[in-house]
């Protein structure tokens, strides 16, 4: 059966936009995977016949809920929970849980799809989920924080399982949110079941170095693309968005490898140290204080902190977004280019818009998608599940030996894919078809379902 490929794209990408009116990121994050689709299916049309992208591209399972709570006034409030459960086709459903005020079901359906084809790269036998509510714990209270992820977990539980499906943290949800959470599971279920949760407390079942993961990861996968242009990262000037674990992280590993951070950003400023960022500093700062950016600028007049443009005004040769979606925009794509940025990594999830990646593939800068190159904190997360399953504990040098050389794998599959679909280089084309490749397999073995 000959099948038009173009016309079966337009009208799957038509359907979506039917289904799921008003969904922006959602539309935007299916485009994109679509797109680099198109080339697989012209090469393996039974996977269009399947009608595989069709299914692929329906959640499972979408899961809403109302959670109530009490505040330490006795006032009641009332916040949405999520869960998206969109692919079991290589595993349980794994991805993090965001608490943000704006958080909205747009949000985590782009997540959870984009999880579907992080998870697979990894290669580690997890499907793609992600889930959280529109509350915000900034300036909440220890109890305040507790009661409402007790409340949420009341509700979340019954669809959770180390076989099932296995949130993580994520933006607004670390390791205390985690604790509380999984406390709250154990107690409903009545059983320690440590699978069903990472990014818990090393002493009770978490692994070494998941914290550090996604910004170690991201800057192994920017190494592995210098690499292929025989450089590497030593004295290169590097600048992050963000200021969280992400971005502390990637410029801790950035750092061991020689190159100088000069930049980064909160949502007051950016701040530029052109001497290279102190990290123990800004580990202080930001992760004991929880104070902002002009505080650095304070204890290092040296530095400058500001409140105007953007940290990608800033020269440098690699950018690492590390904050949120959408916020690398054209012309801080078109900026970065005209000052010779080599490469640009995403630290988080789908941070350059779509405008912003042509800029850059068409000035030839090496772009690294998010699904790819910030994969290292899922995979932790995995390698979180498989130490639980067999009740052991790895050391940080064998957890992290075990990051680089799934991040390795997934920059090798990215360029492999990239080069049998017709296009050496473009990493969104490799790992959006190396990854859908692992679910297509796995959905066609496993039939109609």
């Amino acid at each position: 059966m000959h099948v038009d490929v173009g016309a079966r794209i337009e009208a799957v990408y038509a359907e979506v936009l039917r289904r799921n009116p008003g969904e922006a990121e959602f539309h935007q994050a299916v485009r994109e995977v679509l797109h680099s689709l198109a080339a697989v299916l012209r090469k393996r049309p039974e996977y269009a016949e399947a009608k595989l992208v069709e299914r692929l591209v329906e959640p499972e399972r979408q899961i809403l809920f109302r959670v109530p709570w009490s505040d330490d006034s006795g006032e009641v409030h009332v916040n949405r929970g999520f869960r998206v459960e969109f692919s079991s086709a290589l595993g349980p459903y794994k991805g993090g849980l965001r608490f943000a005020p704006e958080l909205a079901l747009d949000t985590v359906k782009f997540l959870a799809f984009e999880q579907i084809f992080k998870n697979a790269l990894t290669g580690l036998g997890i499907g793609g989920g992600k889930g959280g509510a529109d509350f915000d714990p900034k300036g909440r209270s220890d109890a305040e924080v507790m009661r409402f992820c007790q409340s949420f977990m009341t509700e979340l539980h019954r669809h959770l399982g180390e076989h099932t499906d296995v949130p993580a943290g994520d933006i607004g949800v670390g390791t205390r949110e985690i604790g509380y959470l999984f406390g709250q599971y154990k107690r409903l279920a009545n059983r320690f079941e440590a699978g069903v949760l990472t990014g818990k407390g090393t002493g009770w079942g978490g692994s070494q170095a998941r914290t550090e993961a996604t910004g170690y990861g991201t800057v192994h996968f920017v190494r592995e693309m210098l690499a292929t242009r025989g450089e590497d990262l030593t004295g290169r000037r590097v600048v992050l968005s963000g200021s969280g674990n992400v971005s502390l992280f990637a410029l801790e590993k950035a750092q061991s490898f020689g190159a100088q951070v000069i930049a980064c950003s909160d949502s007051s400023g950016y701040l530029v140290d052109e001497r290279g960022l102190d990290l123990d500093l800004l580990k202080e700062i930001k992760l004991n204080r929880r104070a902002r950016l002009d505080s650095y600028a304070e204890a290092r007049p040296r530095a400058g902190f500001h409140t105007r443009g953007s940290v990608y005004d800033v020269p440098c040769d690699i950018a690492l977004p590390c904050a949120t979606q959408n916020e690398l925009k054209e012309p801080h794509a078109v900026r970065l280019a005209k000052n010779g940025v080599k490469a640009v990594a995403e630290g988080a999830n789908m941070p350059c818009t779509p405008e912003a990646v042509r800029v850059l593939r068409e000035a030839g800068v090496l772009y690294g998608p998010g699904k790819a190159a910030n994969a290292g904190g899922v995979a932790t997360s995995a390698l979180e599940m498989r130490q639980n399953a067999g009740r052991d504990s790895w050391t940080f040098e064998e957890t992290e030996k075990r990051l680089a050389a799934v991040m390795r794998d997934i920059h090798a599959d990215c360029v492999a894919a990239a080069e049998e679909f017709g296009t050496p280089e473009d990493y969104v084309l490799g790992a959006n078809a190396a990854g859908f490749l692992r679910v297509a397999d796995a959905m066609r073995d496993q039939g109609v379902v």
